[in-house]
């Protein structure tokens, strides 16, 4: 198979660093992955690339990298379906953390991030006086979150990270719902209310846009952003509901149970709340390009027809989260 790869390299030991783009025509076979092209890359056409790799079976996670523009593993990857209709694959290193060259990246955002998840248990109450059996079904819930590799691909691809280095991201946030999510961790009822406290803080759960791309990215199927909307109901659940992602989510759930359709005009100002005058005025750059470019919502805001419809549907979500 004929194919060629397109390599962002980055070496800073040149009199002028600077990434750039380097194209390698290669023949390989027709089962080979994108690692396997890469190191016989290495091997036999420029011994200075750098990458990094190990297991080659999608288990340590080293090989993570940008596929033609998304993250994923080298070693996961087949060449074959990697190229485009021009044969070609682009290939470089991870997002959001500097590369150290080639290929390979500076790892330490990651793990600042893992880092700031206490990893462990935090039992709280009285001693149990014998083992602690949890459900077989609880573990099977976790064994999703312990899939884990800490390969780095969702932290790459973080709409937010790109444009919040404050935020946790996704990888420590689903390994975060691994103990709150544990019925061990917490109070008697399994309810982790310190850690909900902190996730539910600046930088954390409610940070996150629902992009998708974490999900998309993760090799292992963990999908970080679903753990994330998972913490959010805990959190609301646990009366950690005083912060703007909880009024957020909140107010638009009511919305469109109530109309049919999001009310945008109104979405803002429950989000930061009414008295909260310095944050209603950070809204006014933004009201005022939306009116001079036609976009801003009605002052009377209506029901969509059949509304009716959509209010059961709402009412019966609502008492069935209710009994859980």
């Amino acid at each position: 198979m004929e194919l060629t790869l397109r390599i962002k390299r980055f070496n800073p030991g040149a009199e002028r660093p600077q990434a750039y783009w380097k194209d390698y025509p290669v023949s390989i076979e027709d089962n080979a992955t994108v690692l396997d092209t890469l190191i016989y890359i290495r091997e036999s056409l420029d011994g200075s690339l750098t990458l990094r790799c190990s297991c080659r079976s999608a288990i340590c996670g080293s090989c993570a990298m940008r596929i033609n523009g998304h993250a994923g593993l080298a070693c996961k990857t087949k060449a074959s379906e990697a190229k485009d209709k021009d044969g070609v694959i682009r290939v470089e290193p991870a997002g959001n953390m500097p590369a150290v060259k080639d290929l390979a990246v500076n790892l330490d955002l990651f793990w600042r991030k893992i880092e700031q998840v206490e990893p462990y248990l935090k039992p709280q109450g009285p001693v149990p006086e014998a083992e602690y059996v949890v459900s077989n079904e609880s573990m099977l819930h976790l064994s999703g979150v312990t899939a884990c590799i800490m390969c780095g691909a969702c932290v790459s691809d973080c709409t937010v990270l790109e444009v919040d280095p404050n935020f946790l991201g996704p990888a420590a946030l689903a390994k975060a719902y691994r103990f709150t999510a544990d019925p061990r961790d917490g109070d008697a009822k399994g309810v982790s209310r310190d850690r909900l406290r902190t996730l539910s803080e600046y930088g954390g759960m409610w940070d996150c846009t629902r992009c998708y791309e974490c999900v998309q990215a993760c090799p292992k199927g963990v999908a970080p952003m679903d753990r994330i909307m998972a913490l959010r109901d805990q959190a609301i659940k646990a009366g950690f509901g005083n912060n703007n992602g909880a009024r957020h989510t909140e107010a638009f759930t009511e919305s469109v149970g109530h109309s049919g359709m999001l009310d945008e005009l109104q979405l803002p100002i429950k989000t930061v709340g009414v008295t909260n005058l310095p944050a209603l005025l950070g809204f006014a750059p933004v009201g005022f390009r939306a009116l001079t470019h036609g976009k801003l919502p009605p002052l009377v805001h209506k029901n969509i027809e059949n509304v009716e419809n959509v209010r059961k549907l709402y009412q019966k979500l609502d008492a069935s989260e209710s009994e859980k």
